[in-house]
């Protein structure tokens, strides 16, 4: 059986929660705290606000400008407390995210875990340590300083 693996990331932001679920929870934002490198090009119309059973659709590059198709499903969402999407076509064989958001004084704490599964059995676990897991720290920490400079823009009068 392939191997699952977490990946779990915390990060302040100095935002109000309601303004920070606000932004996360459409999907048109989705673009601006994904690395540009990775060619993110959401395919399914453009929703302002997520919903239980959403499917978004997008093409993204992952490694050597090769494009994949990823769909995923918004499948457990509580206005303004958490969400989770879960892939039902792309990369992995498992890809399941949940995001959290709690008010921390007067900004946010969003916690984000990942689980997944990488395809390929033997190979896809050696791929994980050499690649695929080196690749989702370095997209997270880009999230993390996007939305650091969102938060930034959002204090400007």
């Amino acid at each position: 059986m392939a191997a699952v693996y977490t990946l779990s990331k915390q990060q302040y932001i100095d935002a109000p929660p309601a303004r920070v679920w606000e932004f996360v929870s459409s999907p048109a934002n989705l673009s601006r705290i994904t690395p540009p490198e990775m060619g993110f090009e959401m395919t399914s119309p453009a929703e302002e606000v997520m919903y239980e059973g959403m499917i978004i659709t997008y093409r993204v590059r992952p490694l050597a400008g090769i494009p994949v198709t990823w769909v995923t499903e918004i499948t457990h969402l509580r206005e303004g407390s958490y969400f989770v999407d879960e892939q039902r076509s792309g990369p992995y064989t498992l890809w399941h995210h949940r995001h959290f958001f709690e008010a921390r004084g007067e900004g946010t704490l969003m916690t984000d875990i990942v689980t997944y599964r990488a395809p390929f059995g033997l190979l896809g676990r050696v791929a994980n340590t050499f690649v695929i897991r080196r690749k989702l720290v370095q997209i997270f920490a880009y999230r993390e300083k996007a939305m650091n400079a969102w938060a930034r823009k959002q204090k400007e009068p």
